[in-house]
């Protein structure tokens, strides 16, 4: 079983034990990230394992907007402290189960993260090429 704290992040408050913070007002509600958010939950763990595998969970869910359901709030929407904890902790219970498939996505996964960042880096390289050339064209 995970363990794992979910608490609202106060600033300037610093965790020694792996954490993740997630977004908790707007429409990116739920986004991850390893940097404090000013309005954002912290999750703790209790050793780096965990975090891969809660890190991808939190990822999922932010991608596939599953939190855009329990958005609350008419000018601001935000996500309340009692709905994280409670469905993020369903969440990761139903990926211990199925952890198999867990870890295929998870290698699926980081297969396409590096795909996208050598397509980026092809992408920066073409980007400079035509510069140059149009450079030296218009240098003559």
């Amino acid at each position: 079983m995970l363990k794992f704290i979910i608490k609202t992040h106060r600033k300037d408050t610093i965790y020694t034990k792996p954490h993740l913070f997630l977004l908790n007002k707007g429409m990116n509600s739920g986004k991850p990230q390893k940097e404090p958010f000013t309005n954002s939950f912290v999750i703790i763990f209790e050793n780096e394992s965990d975090f891969d595998t809660i890190n991808l969970t939190a990822y999922a869910l932010w991608k596939t907007k599953f939190w855009h359901q329990f958005l609350k709030g008419s000018v601001i929407p935000f996500l309340s402290l009692q709905d994280i904890r409670k469905e993020f902790s369903m969440k990761v219970n139903r990926e211990i189960k199925d952890h198999e498939e867990h870890v295929k996505s998870v290698q699926a996964l980081k297969l396409l993260e590096q795909s996208e960042k050598r397509f980026h880096e092809n992408l920066n390289l073409i980007n400079d090429m035509r510069r140059v050339i149009l450079h030296r064209y218009c240098n003559r």
